[in-house]
């Protein structure tokens, strides 16, 4: 029996080829190919996708109302689209499944033109513009977040919940318990911004670190995540101020750096959220402010109403406020146990199984 294909799109970051790469990992347990639709953004991340073959299709962002650009934009996106489709034409896949981000809008739209079953997935609290553009279009639909899609019944009808679906190495770190910090003991703090890096916590962490008593300060093991161009000034103050530290613009072993971690500091992506369940960590969270739709706020808000993690505006988010939290933190670790333990029972680590047979169910896959 010949072996079904399954598309998976995704745009070119980490944040929807993670959880791509876990339902192919899934797939292929399943008995399926799986080729990658993405764009060129994921040659850094998708190396290593478990894909058959990679196909990269024209895309682009459509956010400037300049007449130029959004032509240059409609016609790359029409580019992609009939590259798309010959793809589908040609490979004939069982389903057709989309992370988000604007380049999975030419292969789904092609997918529906041609009639190929079709799923999205959305990580985030707030479905993201390129999914709601094709809800109404894909044959189903399936949230990282309970409830996502009430508010509507038309796409509540054909939405399931199924968790944000996190990569191997993610459920390899999670059989890490939390080793809680002891008093006067080494205190492991990992901070980073998402798989494109964050100036803001190269700005602000070391000079909060600075403002640290020198003692509480020298317990300190630093794990961050700094873009290049902001990496050397990050060494050179940790150096100066004796922080034990490690640097380094990107950490393919991230998921195990977290389980390490005593606490983490980071943005709140969907997958960034979703790996702090799975492993169970307490976290500070800086969601990204000038986003449209907020979706890091209301990402970052579940895992604080559970009580698993803190919130902070990036306004508020000034080296005297972390100088203050990490003393506080330092001083009496006890609420750390608590966020830690709070923040694995929010986590979903079946979420790409869940996920992965949901797509066969919608391919008609299942017998």
């Amino acid at each position: 029996m010949k072996q079904p294909l399954v598309l998976v799109c995704a745009g070119g970051t980490g944040g929807h080829l993670f959880p791509a790469e876990a339902l192919a990992v899934a797939l292929a347990a399943r008995g399926c190919l799986v080729d990658l639709v993405t764009d060129e953004r994921a040659e850094q991340y998708g190396r290593a996708f478990p894909a058959r073959a990679t196909h990269i299709v024209s895309s682009a962002t459509i956010a400037s109302k300049n007449p130029i650009a959004l032509a240059k934009a409609l016609f790359a996106l029409g580019s992609g689209y009939l590259h798309a489709r010959k793809i589908i034409t040609v490979l004939k896949p069982a389903a057709v499944i989309g992370f988000g981000g604007y380049p999975t809008l030419p292969p789904m739209f092609a997918a529906t033109q041609v009639g190929v079953p079709t799923l999205i997935h959305d990580q985030n609290a707030v479905m993201g513009r390129a999914n709601r553009q094709l809800s109404g279009r894909v044959t189903a639909i399936a949230t990282s977040f309970p409830g996502v899609l009430d508010g509507n019944p038309t796409l509540a009808g054909k939405a399931s919940f199924t968790g944000n679906p996190v990569r191997p190495m993610v459920i390899a770190a999670a059989a890490t318990p939390y080793n809680a910090p002891v008093a006067g003991g080494p205190f492991r703090l990992c901070v980073f911004g998402g798989s494109q890096g964050a100036r803001v916590m190269s700005e602000i962490v070391p000079p909060g670190l600075e403002q640290v008593d020198a003692a509480l300060r020298s317990r300190l093991h630093l794990v961050q995540q700094a873009r290049a161009e902001d990496q050397a000034a990050v060494e050179a103050t940790y150096a100066r101020l004796g922080v034990t530290a490690e640097v380094a613009p990107f950490f393919v072993d991230l998921p195990a750096r977290l389980a390490s971690a005593h606490l983490v500091i980071a943005r709140s992506g969907a997958s960034t959220v979703a790996e702090l369940s799975v492993i169970g960590r307490p976290s500070i969270l800086v969601p990204l402010p000038h986003a449209l739709d907020q979706d890091q706020l209301m990402n970052a808000a579940t895992l604080a109403s559970a009580g698993a993690a803190t919130i902070v505006k990036q306004a508020d988010f000034t080296p005297d406020w972390l100088a203050g939290e990490l003393t506080r933190l330092l001083a009496d670790p006890a609420p750390l146990v608590a966020a830690a333990a709070a923040a694995r029972a929010q986590g979903h680590a079946d979420a790409a199984d869940r996920l992965a047979d949901l797509v066969m169910t919608t391919a008609g896959l299942t017998s």
